[in-house]
């Protein structure tokens, strides 16, 4: 179908379509709307435990917030990687990529709080400064493009979609570029972190990007409930739709760090 052409690698066509193919679906076990945002709820839950961990661990003992980075990072990867290639595992594993995510995301918040938010607040153990800028930016964004798609104001046509996903590769080529860079001792381009006016354009660019990406996931969870999807693929969507919805955050969280170093 050409609806199907999200190139999110967690919520790709193929993924939905042979869950398909050779499986009787009814409607007891089949996948929902309801089902799959109520499964990312749990995710973002386990998400969030994970994320308060790492970043008390991060403010009490600061020496362990890269190992924390590293663990989420790479954690996460291998999880997220047997998940891609075995769906039906990921009633089991799609918490545990959550939890993983949590020790990244809680760790690096607590640098960026630290680095360029209330430090008084993030050593303290609070949650004044850039990263509850960030959280609730993220909330206002991940819920206005809801309402945006589910009114059909914005919709997810082939233009749109080829669009947002050429953009979108072409970020994720330069980010890879940008990481080969780092791991080889290069100069990395200025905008990239630091906040002038064509990195914060940049930053802008990108942030935009994630959030016109949440429509294609749930136009793709939608198009998987109508082609009758079995009911695991729900926890599938959830886990999916939580790698888009981090993807925003952390680029709400650099924007931040960007226009803060300009003060």
């Amino acid at each position: 179908m050409a609806l199907f052409e999200s190139k999110n690698p967690t919520l790709s066509p193929a993924k939905f379509r042979d869950t398909v193919i050779g499986e009787t679906i009814t409607d007891q076990n089949a996948m929902t709307v309801n089902g799959t945002l109520n499964k990312f709820g749990f995710l973002f839950l386990m998400m969030l435990g994970g994320a308060y961990y790492s970043w008390k661990e991060a403010v009490n003992y600061g020496d362990n917030t890269w190992t924390l980075v590293l663990i989420g990072v790479f954690g996460g990867l291998g999880v997220a990687i047997a998940i891609s290639v075995k769906k039906e595992w990921s009633p089991y594993l799609a918490p545990l990529y959550a939890i993983l995510e949590g020790l990244f995301v809680g760790a690096i918040s607590a640098f960026y709080e630290y680095k360029f938010g209330s430090r008084q607040g993030a050593y303290d153990g609070g949650y004044s400064g850039i990263v509850v800028q960030a959280v609730g930016l993220t909330f206002a964004v991940v819920t206005a493009m809801f309402f945006l798609y589910k009114f059909k104001i914005i919709q997810a046509t082939e233009r749109f979609k080829t669009i947002i996903l050429t953009a979108t590769a072409g970020i994720a080529i330069f980010y890879l570029v940008c990481w080969g860079l780092i791991l080889f001792h290069a100069n990395v381009p200025s905008f990239v972190f630091q906040g002038t006016p064509i990195g914060i354009g940049f930053s802008v660019l990108v942030v935009a990007l994630a959030a016109l990406f949440l429509i294609l996931d749930f136009d793709m969870i939608e198009k998987g409930v109508e082609t009758g999807a079995p009911k695991y693929m729900e926890w599938y969507g959830a886990f999916g739709l939580l790698v888009t919805i981090v993807w925003l955050y952390l680029e709400i969280l650099r924007l931040l760090s960007k226009l803060s170093s300009r003060k």
